[in-house]
């Protein structure tokens, strides 16, 4: 993340000690160390959030898409197509699982 090595951390280290001192050092790291965390916290939350916002976005395109393309709609309407045409037409022969052709029983009605 920072390009910072042991001398500068070292250099930092020392300016640190002289400017606040040995005595209030420990907790100034001790803040320095809470607050960096806080703000790491922070960060992983705004990332989890956007992640969460795109995840729902795309969500939401696949029902938009599959709202648009309804096959149920589809395949209902293309049955009854199917039954309106055969109930104009004679009887045809069905054929059975084994490849037998066997003619269909006639309706007691018509």
């Amino acid at each position: 993340m920072f390009d910072i090595g042991f001398w500068e951390l070292a250099i930092i280290a020392v300016v640190a000690l002289l400017v606040v001192g040995p005595e209030k050092l420990p907790g100034l790291a001790r803040t320095a160390g809470h607050w960096l965390g806080r703000a790491r916290r922070f960060v992983a939350t705004v990332k989890q959030d956007i992640d969460r916002e795109i995840a729902a976005d795309e969500l939401r395109k696949v029902l938009a898409k599959q709202a648009e393309s309804n096959p149920l709609h589809d395949i209902i309407e293309e049955t009854r197509q199917t039954i309106h045409d055969a109930q104009g037409k004679p009887a045809e022969p069905l054929q059975k699982p084994d490849g037998t052709v066997t003619q269909k029983p006639n309706d007691p009605n018509g």
